[in-house]
């Protein structure tokens, strides 16, 4: 008499097979993540220079270094142009000590002013080179 069932061989080969697919899944799942992180870390960058640019526009100056802080809100004259400034997301892909984006405006000469913001991005987004980045009202551009 025949016994039907799987033998164990069969089993551990199935066994494999699914693990093999978990692991590439995971695998697969963590760069998309990654990639996640850098594109937001740009489209945070983005929105920054969208709200600076407003600000200058009514106030003919950017604001000041110590008023651009993660957590806080740009406003000139009771105009709120970003409601939160954002803090980049976590972990950091790479950029060891990147947990800011860090603000800095500049004097061009007599009371004209610029800014830079540098953060930085774990791998190429959008054609933006990976790690440390500058934003200024001319565009971004890699350090």
């Amino acid at each position: 008499m025949k016994k039907k069932g799987f033998t164990l061989i069969e089993l551990l080969v199935v066994i494999a097979i699914i693990g093999i697919l978990a692991t590439v899944s995971v695998i697969a799942l963590q760069a998309s993540r990654a990639r996640a992180r850098d594109a937001k870390r740009l489209a945070d960058i983005k929105q920054l220079q969208s709200a600076l640019a407003l600000y200058q526009h009514d106030a003919e100056t950017y604001p000041a270094t110590a008023s651009v802080t993660p957590g806080a809100i740009l406003s000139y004259n009771g105009t709120i142009f970003m409601a939160v400034i954002p803090t980049p997301p976590l972990p950091d892909d790479g950029c060891s000590g990147s947990d800011e984006y860090t603000y800095t405006m500049q004097t061009i000469s007599g009371d004209q002013t610029s800014y830079t913001l540098k953060y930085c991005l774990g791998s190429e987004t959008a054609g933006v080179a990976k790690g440390l980045n500058i934003a200024t009202p001319a565009g971004i551009k890699s350090e």
